[in-house]
């Protein structure tokens, strides 16, 4: 396909659509990220362990949002081109399609969270104080795990039928709740006896289980989808077979990154816990800053979505070479960001000296990390995810992740002995040093493509 000459900001149609679309989905990442930042906060005031070990814990969480990721993923991209071609009967199939598959991850992962906590926590830590406080968080956290998937199904389809606001108040007031539980639990207000990292996990359970019960319940308004339950094991095979060709390489990606991403928590875990303090306070800080990144990635890939559906190919390709190019710019301001806040992020938390000397190099690496970070989301989880080619996400961290920086990583920090600032480098290799790569995968344009079938 040739190439297209395509101007920035000329087209204020687009950045109108997109600024409509991103906000709410921009706010729901950010709050979303909020609760992770809480608990660090918050049990960061109380010790440095509990934090360290709740940090860790999560991974487990982070893992199953991967691969739950995956068959949302896949619905988001589907349904974003049926919506675009007016096919709701076939969004209601992809609606059902995604919540049977979501129950088997939702189980495995109550199970190994319930049951087998501290074997999870081996896997990231080797100190007992930090598996302890970790296994206890497990233990609550894993009930919460058991109904995430669902909820995330109903709030996917709502942002693809033009209801991004409704899943960002969704998410959000889960969110808020979420912090506020957050401080009566942990502390112990108002008489209740304080939990710590107990009351984090408690928390979040109460949240995730108000999510759903207002997803459900908001579905069956007028002017939204609910699944037709009559419909919920209906075979359709060429559908299927779409869906399987959008999720099967989501999950392969979403495993490599999410095994990739937790190997580096552990890494930086067993180098002791001033690195795992210093790890999970930059860890909060990025995924706060990646909020923008995440938001125009999501509502560009709709936008985009909903034109290839519709047959409108070369205008789908114009916002696709525009979003490529935001991108860009997205991540210096990100970069400036990251550089901004470090002063105050040092200072706010109780850390030790050799904690908060760790952070500070963390975060100035980070910064440089922002700028892949942020062109690779758009890119690779917008764009090219909105004409369904969602292989090349997957061999791409096949190579700059796994045979990269995971393995010069784990030389670092258990053969060559290397400082945990070089150590926490080599974890930020793979967004940038594939940058080059991903752009000349942009300009093949084998995303340009409508992934609709007929009704028949």
């Amino acid at each position: 396909m040739s190439q297209t000459h395509v101007k920035v900001f000329e087209d204020k149609q687009f950045y109108n659509k997109l600024i409509t679309i991103m906000l709410p989905i921009a706010l729901q990442s950010l709050m979303l990220s909020a609760v992770a930042a809480a608990d660090a906060i918050m049990l960061g005031r109380i010790e440095q362990d509990s934090m360290a070990a709740v940090s860790l814990a999560t991974q487990v969480q982070f893992i199953q949002n991967m691969i739950i990721s995956a068959y949302t993923g896949a619905a988001a991209i589907l349904g974003a081109q049926y919506f675009g071609k007016k096919d709701l009967r076939t969004i209601n199939d992809i609606f059902c399609m995604s919540l049977r598959l979501v129950v088997g991850v939702s189980v495995l992962f109550f199970v190994l969270c319930v049951f087998f906590p501290e074997y999870l926590m081996m896997i990231f830590a080797s100190d007992p104080a930090l598996i302890s406080i970790g296994a206890d968080y497990l233990r609550i956290a894993g009930w919460s795990y058991l109904i995430t998937g669902f909820s995330q199904c109903y709030l996917t389809i709502m942002k693809v039928t033009d209801h991004p606001s409704t899943t960002a108040l969704i998410s959000s007031c889960a969110v808020l709740l979420n912090i506020l539980l957050n401080g009566v639990l942990i502390f112990g207000l108002f008489g209740i006896p304080a939990m710590g990292a107990r009351g984090a996990a408690l928390a979040t359970l109460i949240a995730r289980i108000i999510e759903l019960i207002w997803a459900v319940a908001i579905s069956y308004k007028k002017g939204y989808m609910h699944p037709d339950f009559s419909r919920l094991f209906a075979r359709n095979p060429l559908l299927a077979k779409d869906f399987r060709k959008c999720y099967l390489p989501l999950i392969g990606g979403g495993l490599f990154w999410g095994v990739g991403f937790t190997s580096y928590t552990a890494i930086m875990g067993h180098l002791g816990s001033d690195a795992a303090a210093a790890n999970s306070m930059a860890a909060v800080v990025r995924d706060l800053i990646c909020c923008v990144c995440n938001g125009i990635a999501s509502a560009g890939g709709i936008m985009v979505g909903n034109e290839l559906g519709a047959g409108q190919l070369e205008k789908g390709k114009i916002y696709g070479i525009r979003l490529a190019k935001l991108s860009f710019l997205i991540g210096f301001g990100s970069t400036l960001v990251v550089l901004a806040v470090t002063p105050a992020v040092v200072h706010f938390m109780q850390l030790t000296d050799q904690a908060r000397e760790y952070l500070i190099y963390m975060m100035v690496i980070m910064a440089v990390y922002m700028i892949g970070r942020c062109v690779n989301t758009v890119i690779i989880n917008g764009v090219f995810a909105a004409g369904g080619d969602t292989l090349f996400d997957m061999y791409s961290l096949a190579v700059s992740m796994w045979c990269v920086a995971l393995p010069l990583a784990f030389l670092g920090a258990f053969v060559l002995d290397w400082p945990v600032a070089m150590v926490y480098a080599c974890t930020c290799l793979d967004e940038v040093g594939k940058i080059p790569w991903v752009l000349h995968h942009f300009r093949r344009y084998k995303w340009v493509k409508d992934l609709t079938r007929s009704e028949e």
